[in-house]
């Protein structure tokens, strides 16, 4: 690796330049040729291929690091000087100078976590997440009432600044957030694990604190991490690195802030491993609540949302029957198995050999006049059933008049026949060891 090699040699140039300045007192020079020497053993690091030769340079990454930190606390401290004593315009030139070089960085951090920030809301109601009552209420108590009526909030009455969803996967936690951010009249931060993780070194924990400095700047805020875990596991754990650790305590002490903010910064955040997380982390959260597998009423609706304004025979009682019907099934699990139940009446028209014609079927094309003929497949024996293929009629030119027929509850049966739910007994057994240890009831 030629060019790695070249890489890490200028790297190594610059701090020896470093080391000099360093030794003669020019601080801020020594400063900012260690910055450029880390930059490029950053560069290195993301090429090296050979495990030791990459451990020894982050090794001494490190320790240019913590020196390049030490020497900017020196610069500053001298700038603060002068600036007490007054300099003249040279000295506040070079003070401007430095402050803009600041703002820069603040600025492209801000760009990093501007992605982050909910400008359109997802268009998802309280009245749209089945079941969960206890956990919207408790939601609403928490974003809702401290922006509407600041006023309940005083002497002791402080607001809820962490909120921890947990259950089995696909039970509705991120859309149970996705709920808070249409519902909330606060600034809507979601964040996953890739927008916090940084390849360089240290600017990780520089994207937690601007993420939490940006949530006080637009609050009253929402900031909501999915997966929490993936972030702050528990501390320890084999193979957990140093720039882990590192996140993790800034998480701590932000966390520990937004305690503190009069309940203007709300810590939303979803894990399907609550046990994963580290136990200072846990802490932080004053409200743990149990997303459990939705109950018979809740997957009725569930059905019913997600097959939404498709053309469909099915009753009331065809919902109550699927939600009886589907036992242990996640809100994930009835959302795959509506995705494959969409597709039966597109297999009936390709496996169909006759077909009837109609006028003005409810999911005819509404730009299409009244008048307009379709063809929709159906039995043999049908009245006025002709025969002909899905193929056959594409060639003569009527593909575009070839409508699927409405979903029915036979297709749901058909399709529940070979569907299985994904949640093990186990895991539940897990969250509801976990729910009477450290949580309550959602």
């Amino acid at each position: 690796m030629e060019g790695g090699a070249s890489i890490r040699d200028k790297a190594i140039a610059f701090v020896r330049e470093a080391v000099r300045e360093d030794q003669a007192g020019a601080y801020e020079a020594a400063f900012k040729l260690y910055l450029v020497a880390l930059e490029h053993f950053g560069v290195y690091l993301k090429y090296e291929k050979n495990p030791r030769m990459a451990e020894t340079v982050r090794g001494k990454y490190k320790e240019y690091l913590v020196r390049a930190e030490e020497l900017q606390k020196i610069v500053q401290g001298r700038k603060n000087a002068k600036e007490v004593s007054g300099t003249g315009a040279s000295g506040a030139q070079r003070e401007k100078s430095g402050d803009a070089d600041g703002d820069a960085e603040l600025a492209k951090m801000k760009g990093q976590l501007g992605g982050a920030i909910v400008t359109e809301k997802p268009n998802v109601k309280w009245d749209d997440v089945a079941g969960l009552q206890l956990a919207k209420e408790a939601l609403k108590e928490a974003v809702v009432l401290p922006v509407k009526f600041p006023q309940f909030f005083t002497g002791k009455r402080k607001a809820w600044s962490g909120f921890l969803l947990y259950g089995p996967p696909g039970t509705g936690k991120s859309y149970l957030a996705k709920a808070v951010a249409t519902e909330a009249d606060s600034t809507f931060f979601s964040i996953s694990s890739s927008d916090l993780v940084s390849k360089w070194m240290g600017e990780s924990e520089k994207l937690v604190s601007q993420l939490f400095s940006l949530a006080r700047e637009q609050a009253p805020s929402i900031i909501f991490i999915d997966e929490i875990d993936a972030l702050c596991g528990a501390r320890g754990e084999n193979g957990e690195s140093e720039a882990s650790r590192r996140i993790k305590t800034e998480i701590l002490v932000q966390m520990q802030g937004v305690g503190n903010s009069s309940g203007k910064v709300l810590v939303l955040a979803a894990t399907n491993t609550p046990y994963a997380l580290d136990q200072a982390v846990r802490r932080r959260f004053d409200k743990r609540i149990y997303i459990p597998l939705p109950d018979e009423a809740a997957r009725a609706h569930i059905f019913r949302v997600h097959v939404g304004e498709t053309p469909n025979d099915l009753t009331d009682e065809d919902y109550h029957a699927l939600g009886a019907a589907t036992e242990g099934f996640s809100g994930s699990d009835i959302d795959h198995v509506v995705k494959d139940v969409l597709y039966e009446p597109v297999r009936k028209v390709q496996e169909a050999t006759h077909f009837i014609t109609v006028q003005n079927p409810p999911n005819a094309p509404s730009e299409d006049a009244p008048e307009t003929e379709y063809y929709i497949p159906c039995s043999p024996g049908a009245a006025g059933a002709w025969p002909s293929s899905l193929e056959e009629l594409a060639r003569l030119g009527y593909a575009a008049r070839v409508l699927p027929p409405p979903i029915t509850a036979n297709d749901f049966r058909k399709v529940l026949l070979r569907a299985r739910p994904t949640v093990a007994a186990a895991d539940l057994e897990l969250h509801e060891k976990f729910t009477r240890e450290f949580g309550e009831e959602g």
